[in-house]
């Protein structure tokens, strides 16, 4: 949790800079987002190396170096900043990104740690640590200020402070968890068959979905507000700040509602929440609808990413472990990538309004996944308990 604290500032701080930085660096507004959607891409090119490395080497060796890595892109990215190269923003992100993954893996470890029962409670805990990073992550552009005339270049020093502290962290406090596995042989399926599974599609999906829509609106929204309606940088902020803490601070009771009443049912009031988001940004853009909006998005995302990570494990055999994780990462952060490299374009050829629809179609796609659960196991109360 202390490690995540510190490495997961680079998400917001990106989230925060990323279209800002776009702006001012690129030929062409359309690819502002664009740093947004190399650091999505990284995560979604490294998940599955990550998880499969992993699987041979132990957790602790790759925790370690993405913290390394992540150390070196946040320099890169001042470099980038001081040359004032767009290209080289965007490889300093891309490898941002890739670190992102191996943190993915934090809540695995997590859940490795614990017994099945409590699994939902140590993925959600775990992103208890969101908390300091929704706060740090974007202030280290205002605490940046002092440390350096160009204010996203001292942000960027100070995130490199943060991942080598997130790698002592590492260092001293965390050991590898042997997973037990039953005495039983129990041979591999392939991806095919994997893939095939309801419940495994139903716990990716969840995920997958919640992660999509998440990024779609929220990469979109500090162009929206501060270059399109011209709201204050610190409004803005404000908003994002908002929304990351509401993706985290459900993690205090998610865990326990998902053990009570099961994952199926925290999954529709995902869904719930989502439609509720998607109509008040619909309805207007003043600053208390993008806050709104943004704020259930967040809690959205945590009841559909904790049910689908907590319902994961119970879907897969011990000894497919990493291969399952590393294919449900691959698909979530394929499609996360896909959202974010399309948010900025479509906001512009779109506008708001479009942009809200488009999230429409992917919301459905879950429910399109838990009536094919339902259909093919034909109780809710089974997958509860």
């Amino acid at each position: 949790m202390l490690a995540q604290a510190f490495a997961m500032c680079a998400a917001p701080l990106v989230v925060f800079v990323g279209g800002l930085v776009g702006s001012q660096l690129a030929s062409d507004s359309r690819y502002a987002t664009l740093p947004l959607a190399a650091m999505v891409f990284g995560t979604a090119l490294a998940v599955y190396p990550a998880a499969a490395w992993a699987g041979r080497v132990g957790r602790k060796m790759v925790f370690l170096s993405a913290m390394l890595l992540g150390a070196a892109g946040s320099l890169l990215a001042v470099l980038s900043l001081e040359l004032e190269s767009f290209t080289l923003f965007v490889v300093a992100a891309t490898l941002i990104g890739m670190v992102l993954a191996c943190i993915q893996q934090f809540r695995f470890a997590a859940m490795e740690s614990v017994e099945t029962d409590l699994m939902p409670t140590a993925a959600s805990r775990l992103l208890l640590a969101g908390i300091v990073a929704a706060y740090l992550g974007p202030e280290l552009v205002t605490l940046g200020q002092s440390l350096h005339h160009n204010t996203f270049a001292g942000a960027f020093y100070l995130l490199t402070v943060c991942f080598l502290v997130a790698f002592i962290a590492l260092l001293i406090g965390f050991n590898n968890v042997v997973i037990v596995q039953s005495s039983e042989a129990v041979s591999r399926r392939s991806v095919a068959e994997i893939l095939s599974n309801p419940g495994i599609l139903l716990a990716v999906g969840s995920a997958a979905v919640g992660y999509s829509v998440m990024t779609f609106i929220m990469t979109a929204t500090p162009i929206s507000m501060h270059e399109i309606n011209h709201f204050g940088l610190e409004e803005t902020k404000w908003v994002i700040q908002s929304h990351i803490l509401a993706m985290f601070v459900p993690s205090f009771f998610s865990g326990w509602l998902i053990r009570k009443w099961g994952f199926v049912p925290m999954m529709w009031a995902g869904l719930a929440i989502y439609a509720l988001c998607l109509f008040i940004a619909y309805w207007d853009q003043a600053l208390i609808h993008y806050w709104s909006a943004l704020v259930l998005l967040g809690l959205g995302w945590n009841l559909l990413f904790v049910s689908g990570t907590a319902l994961l494990p119970q879907m897969h055999n011990a000894n497919e472990a990493h291969q399952v994780q590393g294919l449900n990462d691959l698909v979530i952060f394929s499609a996360q990538a896909i959202a974010s490299l399309a948010s900025g374009v479509l906001l512009l050829v779109l506008g708001w309004h479009g942009l809200i629809w488009v999230a429409v179609p992917i919301v459905l796609i879950q429910v399109g996944l838990i009536l094919n659960w339902q259909q093919s196991k034909g109780s809710l109360s089974k997958i509860g308990n």
